[in-house]
């Protein structure tokens, strides 16, 4: 299974940030935009340009999600009670492939989408190949029998790059999770400073 470097460095270029936080990111070494021009594009953003940043930013730090499936999630999130923006972020968090890649079964939500494409996760003891497949409370997540050895599964249990939060409940030598609940935005563990509000000002202009 590849894995997409070139793909995660550009995104993490462009927003001149290092969104998943990993220490091979190129932005810790340069901080600016990627092209001959990049060390020049420092001028103002305006109001727009500051919530189409987020909105980027959020949307590539979940595997650069297309604009129609993210916008759809948006559309979800605004119909639910409560803010939208927590509402988004909760549905963001329910996809498969973030729940994957949130209990360490894979090093990166790249992979996490590649790995459920590929039929080596089961809900509920069924097998889901459906990245954005909504998790509930009390679901339980588990790798495929065969699948548990890949040297990628087990790279990604052994790193000490991320946590797993405490709304999964996870048993690394039984490669299980447990969905216990859907997080509050403070929850969530992002290394750089998420604002679903920009991305809901954004959406609802």
């Amino acid at each position: 299974m590849s894995k997409r470097h070139s793909v995660k460095y550009k995104l993490d270029r462009r927003m001149g940030e290092n969104i998943w936080g990993r220490p091979k990111s190129p932005v810790n070494k340069r901080e600016y935009g990627p092209g001959q021009h990049g060390q020049r594009r420092k001028g103002k953003l305006s109001d727009f340009g500051v919530q189409l940043r987020a909105k980027q930013k959020l949307k590539g730090y979940y595997g650069d999600v297309s604009e129609k499936q993210f916008h759809k999630i948006y559309v979800d999130a605004a119909r639910m009670r409560g803010d939208t923006g927590e509402n988004l972020i909760g549905l963001l968090e329910r996809r498969l492939d973030a729940v994957i890649y949130r209990a360490k079964f894979v090093p990166t939500v790249f992979a996490a989408r590649q790995f459920v494409n590929h039929g080596h996760i089961r809900v509920n003891g069924k097998r889901v190949n459906i990245p954005s497949y909504q998790v509930r409370p009390g679901d339980v997540i588990e790798v495929r029998e065969k699948s548990k050895q890949l040297a990628l599964v087990l790279e990604a249990v052994q790193s000490a790059e991320r946590d797993v939060p405490d709304y999964l409940d996870v048993d690394h030598s039984k490669m299980t999770a447990t969905y216990s609940r859907v997080p509050a935005f403070a929850d969530v563990p992002y290394p750089v400073q998420m604002e679903p509000n920009l991305v809901v000002e954004f959406y609802s202009r």
